[in-house]
């Protein structure tokens, strides 16, 4: 039996029966298939074969998704999954570095902390380009941005001085967030109504492994001071995969599909809910990442190879927190997953910097696989409210608003910590952020899980004129 459905390109099963001389029979099965995964068959190849060993009666593995995909869907996700990683790594590289190259060209903390901010603020070009999406196309998009991307990030190998590397990483930043944004645009666009959580779940699991790879580069600088140059010249490295990736993905299927112009007006309430929502989100999350590495150097005195190993064995484990979310959000709901894993997640995780040895790293492990729960249930929300027409403005603005929440963490974090000695006192008031974006998440998200896209916008469900 041949098959163009599920995770497989195609499918032969096959069942013999055999008479034996005491009188029982033996049957026999054999199953050949070959995945419609591009890229990461190495990871689901196991727990695939796996799931078609389980018992039908059983039911599907708890990991699955909700909705059954064809080859089509299960490819194009593998795909951006790969542009993911890519995104991962050049989102993280400036907050990774930054402490190496500080020490280099001797700034403060408040100066590294205003070079992060202006990094950040400055991508609000991506707004301009995840806008270009809406006329141009998510396909055409995505693969510009990614390319733009890749080379200047690598302009950081050659910088003169701390505001030449900012300035390059700040038109970087701008290219790889208009790349996530359209990233999780074509997911949501392509996924099923009950399995959108989780596709973002998985892209963002393909998103850590990118910065894990970054983190994991840390190791270089421990070559000497100025080690952590080599760490930009891996971007160049992305370009490689853009042939493949432009091989196998096409346009969206929903913007493809004919669609009405629709109007901002009567989406100002929800776009002004979710820009303040991922402001409050990066007010903890921006800062996070960096000033953990600064914590870590200092405070600690971890070495680069020191902070690579607790980073990534403390954040692996992650991958767990957004399956588990993404599968839930999509069978029991949004907001409730994403609140309770907000609330709890930030306490763990801001405990971190009161804490020494071994407490230190249960903290980060718990508190990164707890806080990791509520991304796939948050993320999704960007894409869904909103119609074809207006995603990739409206989600540029969205962004936006996160890179000014990131800058104003990151000014704050290195202000406070400069003023208190340490990093600890800075992080926990500015987690005071998500707290309260678990506040509105309770009181004013709605529910959309199991929702068509054109459910929740009516626009996109009207007849595209004619003539």
């Amino acid at each position: 039996m041949l098959s163009d459905d599920g995770f497989l390109r195609n499918y032969h099963r096959t069942v013999s029966v055999e008479a034996r001389d005491d009188g029982t029979w033996l049957a026999t099965e054999r199953i050949t298939y070959r995945l419609a995964i591009p890229y990461f068959w190495w990871f689901f190849a196991v727990p695939l074969w796996l799931a078609l060993r389980r018992p039908p009666w059983k039911g599907p593995a708890w990991w699955m998704p909700t909705d059954r995909f064809d080859a089509r869907t299960t490819t194009v996700l593998a795909t951006l999954a790969a542009a993911a990683v890519v995104a991962g790594y050049l989102n993280t590289l400036f907050s990774e570095t930054a402490t190496f190259a500080a020490d280099e060209f001797h700034v403060s903390n408040t100066v590294q902390g205003v070079t992060g901010g202006i990094v950040r603020v400055a991508g609000i070009a991506a707004f301009v380009i995840a806008a270009a999406a809406d006329r141009r196309g998510r396909r055409t998009i995505l693969l510009r941005t990614t390319a733009a991307g890749c080379a200047l990030a690598a302009i950081g190998a050659v910088a003169p001085s701390f505001a030449w590397l900012g300035g390059s990483q700040a038109l970087a930043r701008a290219f790889a967030t208009a790349m996530l944004i359209v990233l999780e645009i074509v997911a949501v666009e392509e996924m099923p109504a009950r399995s959108r959580a989780f596709a973002l779940s998985l892209l963002a699991m393909a998103f850590a492994l990118g910065a894990g790879f970054c983190v994991m580069a840390l190791r270089l600088a421990d070559l000497g001071v100025r080690g952590w140059r080599l760490i930009y010249v891996m971007p160049l490295l992305g370009l490689l995969l853009l042939p493949g990736i432009a091989r196998r993905l096409p346009e969206s299927r929903r913007f493809a599909a004919p669609h009405v112009e629709a109007p901002f007006r009567g989406h100002g309430r929800r776009l002004l809910l979710l820009a303040a929502s991922l402001l409050l989100l990066n007010l903890y999350a921006g800062p996070s990442s960096q000033f953990f590495n600064r914590f870590l150097k200092h405070e600690r005195h971890y070495t680069g190879g020191g902070i690579a190993l607790i980073t990534i064995l403390t954040s692996t484990p992650a991958a767990m927190g957004l399956i588990v979310g993404g599968v839930v959000a999509d069978r029991r709901g949004r907001r409730a997953v994403a609140a309770v894993s907000l609330v709890a997640g930030i306490i763990l995780t801001a405990a971190i910097y009161y804490t020494f040895h071994w407490e230190m790293w249960l903290m980060s492990m718990v508190g990164t696989i707890v806080f990791a729960a509520s991304g796939p249930a948050l993320a999704v929300y960007g894409p869904e409210l909103f119609p074809t027409s207006l995603r990739g403005r409206v989600n540029g603005i969205i962004g936006i608003a996160g890179l000014t929440g990131s800058a104003i963490g990151l000014v704050v974090a290195g202000v406070l910590s400069d003023h208190f000695g340490r990093v600890g006192p800075a992080m926990a008031i500015l987690a005071g952020g998500p707290i309260l974006l678990a506040a509105l998440v309770i009181a004013f998200y709605p529910e959309t899980a199991g929702q068509e896209l054109e459910q929740l916008n009516p626009e996109d469900a009207a007849p595209a004129p004619t003539g």
